[in-house]
């Protein structure tokens, strides 16, 4: 906490009670400034000789003047000052009343041997050399800090200029030896700020060498000189300084030393680092483990894995034992890395040898497995590893369990933490809130929203924009408004996301004048589009069939220097595809090459999708040839969409040929559809016995199909389905007697619940082949 200055500007408060004009002084002269007391003007003034000499290396004016609120609380008025002294001035009648702090001066200057004069008019010239004496004697004398301050500033307004920098480095010394270090440190952090030459660093260090009576108050002094080249981003000035020091057998504290080697680590000098270090220990200074995390966090940053670890393992063999903090940094660095089970054994190590785990470290492993998509590990390590439970520790559950849809186990993780005591704040909220939108509970989430409200807490951006995106995904615009016009009367300001959010909802509604109008209140209310903007806007002006408007825009964008990504080439290539332009579409999909971009899989099915359409399958197929070539791997949409095709043209045996890479691959279809086109052109039997051989297990899927097409009344599908599915039973009858005669058996076969056969029989067998839809 900063030392306060004490001292009351009495002079101020004098001159409100003067009023009229003075007649000038025979005597004083605005550059011939006495202290401010009248009691003064019968015994001395101080008046400051020539001081040109003092311009080369004195600091910038504002150095002493704003280095805090403080001082300009004790500044002075100067006309009022002139005014104070001229002697026939109404200023006389209080003569009574003198500052105490300015009695204790002069009686304080007496007492050292000071003539302060007489009517003969003798004057203390205020010089360099009389102004460090007369700190030095009343900081001896009184003790007293605040004092002696209280004389610098006053002289340095009464000089006219600035103070050298001999004056102000003693007037340092003196700060830190009264307990006012951080004074002291405005003053320094003045002188640092004024010159970045490298000889300024140089006579700085020199002249508080120069200065100083204390050997302490010279180290703490350096010190904060090295912390304040630190501060100011001169880490290679205050590493020359910590060299030059050594020269007057100092070194800076412990602390500072730390933020230089944090310094030094951060601007990428880890070699004058580890030189430092060394230094730190020659000095005799001992290692902690605070000061090794500061090497480990580097290499982690790097991920450096390996080399942290390390350092790790071998901190003992220096005497050094890790702490929690040591461990946590590599912990958290292994989870970012996906390293969970490394990570999860360095956690059981802490607990093996000691050290007790704070929250923090525990919450990074959650974190991590919540990240992975393992949430049920997630809630174990939240079992296994009893700490302080902390609020950020459950956000993490609940944002994932949210993410994944289930909102039944994060509500239940919610409560447990309101019966644990603690205080689920808006990111908690927010998470349940976004994961009822997921699910298009929209009422549950508003409720959840006001459940928020009642206990105080304020929502944020993010809370209106999952509400936002919510409504708009569930088709209702009308409460998307007006949770965004509710925003902006909460005093809150729309981001770039929220915009977007409601855009979405507009394009999908077809509304793009809507759309546009929101566009320009974006940019009115200072808010830059980005990339999702405009995609947002070019893919609802395809969905409408405005592609060549869309087409423009990118064009547009591209003038403007804007980088469009894959899904703002994959929109438009995917409008000109569905329309049959594929001219256009590989136009832009050349464009897209030219400016560095690389189609993905989701590019390519735009293309193929097109074609597929328009039963061009040689096409389609010379594509998907060339898609694998370049390592891109397909996905289940994909996959059905050639299927789709290849069926459609009659070509089982490519459908076929994709069945087996499907498989192979792991990609297990789940559209009906696939199975309808197979069914229709008779390849049933190809595909259900490729997928149920490659371990799948579709018994009940298989059932459900065969009750839609009952209830579609389409029974030549159900009986087709039925035949196969029968020939399952068989097969698996046929299984179980090999299995007693010890023949091998096929590893996948797929029998029938004897339930789902008596529904059916009497379903299939009342109605012919030719009773289908």
């Amino acid at each position: 906490m900063r030392a306060p200055f004490l001292l009351p500007n009495v002079v101020s408060t004098r001159l409100k009670l003067i009023r009229g004009k003075r007649a000038p002084s025979r005597y004083f002269s605005p550059t011939s400034l006495a202290l401010p007391s009248s009691s003064f003007l019968n015994d001395e003034a101080f008046l400051h000789e020539d001081s040109n000499y003092l311009t080369d290396h004195s600091p910038n004016h504002d150095c002493i003047c704003n280095e805090s609120a403080e001082c300009n609380e004790q500044s002075f008025d100067r006309n009022g000052m002139c005014e104070l002294f001229e002697k026939n001035s109404i200023v006389y009648e209080y003569q009574s009343s003198e500052n105490d702090d300015l009695k204790r001066i002069k009686s304080i200057l007496r007492n050292c041997g000071w003539n302060l004069g007489f009517e003969s008019g003798y004057r203390i010239h205020l010089n360099e050399h009389n102004v460090i004496r007369i700190l030095n004697d009343l900081f001896v004398q009184s003790s007293d800090a605040a004092l002696a301050l209280y004389f610098f500033r006053w002289s340095e307004y009464c000089i006219g200029s600035k103070h050298t920098v001999r004056s102000i480095c003693t007037m340092v010394h003196i700060l830190i030896g009264g307990s006012m270090n951080y004074t002291a440190m405005d003053l320094i952090k003045c002188l640092v700020k004024s010159n970045r030459e490298d000889w300024w660093h140089d006579l700085l260090l020199r002249v508080f060498h120069e200065t100083h009576t204390e050997r302490k108050v010279l180290v703490t002094a350096c010190s904060i000189l090295v912390n304040c080249y630190i501060q100011e981003d001169m880490v290679n000035a205050a590493f020359k300084l910590t060299s030059q020091m050594k020269h007057f057998s100092i070194f800076p504290s412990m602390g500072v030393c730390n933020s230089l080697l944090r310094e030094l680590l951060a601007s990428q000098q880890s070699e004058l680092a580890w030189d430092f270090l060394e230094e730190m220990q020659s000095q005799g200074m001992v290692l902690n483990a605070s000061i090794i995390s500061l090497f480990i966090h580097k290499y982690c940053a790097e991920g450096n894995i390996g080399i942290s670890l390390k350092l790790l393992t071998e901190m003992k063999n220096f005497g050094i034992n890790p702490d929690v903090v040591s461990y946590t940094i590599v912990i958290e660095s292994l989870c970012k890395m996906c390293h969970l089970k490394e990570a999860t054994s360095l956690l059981l190590k802490m607990t093996q040898i000691g050290i007790s785990l704070d929250s923090v470290s525990v919450s990074s492993l959650i974190d991590g497995y919540c990240k992975m998509g393992q949430s049920e590990k997630a809630i174990d390590v939240l079992k296994i590893f009893t700490v302080p439970p902390n609020v950020y520790m459950y956000n993490s559950l609940l944002s994932k369990l949210c993410r994944d849809g289930n909102v039944v186990a994060a509500v239940n993780i919610f409560q447990e933490m309101l019966d644990m005591g603690l205080h689920p704040d808006c990111f908690s909220y927010t998470a349940i809130i976004g994961g009822y939108c997921k699910i298009r509970e929209m009422m549950k989430a508003f409720n959840f929203l006001g459940k928020m409200l009642k206990r105080g807490i304020e929502e944020s951006i993010t809370t209106y924009t999952v509400l936002i995106n919510g409504y708009c995904k569930s088709g209702n615009m009308d409460m998307a408004e007006h949770l965004f016009q509710n925003m902006l009367t909460q005093g809150l300001v729309p981001d770039v996301v929220a915009y977007n959010a409601l855009m979405d909802g507009y394009g999908k509604k077809g509304h793009l004048h809507k759309a546009f109008e929101l566009l320009d209140t974006m940019r009115s209310a200072g808010i830059s589009p980005d990339i999702v903007t405009y995609n947002t806007i070019i893919h609802s002006l395809i969905m409408r069939g405005f592609v060549n408007e869309a087409k423009d825009i990118l064009a547009e964008l591209i003038r403007r220097g804007f980088s469009p990504d894959v899904v703002t080439f994959t929109n438009i290539i995917d409008g000109f595809s569905n329309k049959g332009n594929f001219e256009e579409a590989f136009f832009v999909w050349f464009y897209m090459s030219e400016h560095g971009m690389k189609p993905d899989v989701v590019t390519c099915s735009a293309l193929l999708n097109g074609y597929c359409r328009v039963r061009r399958m040689e096409e389609a197929n010379a594509l998907f040839c060339e898609m694998l070539d370049i390592g891109l791997i397909p996905d289940l949409l994909l996959y059905n969409m050639l299927i789709h095709g290849f069926c459609s043209v009659g070509s089982i045996d490519d459908a076929s040929r994709l069945v087996n890479m499907m498989v192979e691959y792991g990609v297990m279809p789940t559209e009906d559809k696939t199975l309808q086109f197979a069914l229709v052109h008779g390849s049933l039997a190809i595909l259900l016995t490729q997928i149920t051989v490659a371990g799948y297990n579709i018994t009940n899927r298989i059932g459900s199909w065969i009750f839609g097409y009952i209830a579609n009344h389409d029974y030549c599908m159900c009986r087709l389905l039925f035949q196969w599915f029968d020939g399952g039973c068989k097969a698996e009858q046929s299984d179980t007697k090999r299995m007693e005669e010890n023949q091998p058996v096929h590893k996948a076969r797929h029998t029938s619940s004897g339930v789902t056969w008596r529904w059916l029989f009497p379903v299939i067998s009342g109605y012919g082949s030719g009773s289908g839809g």
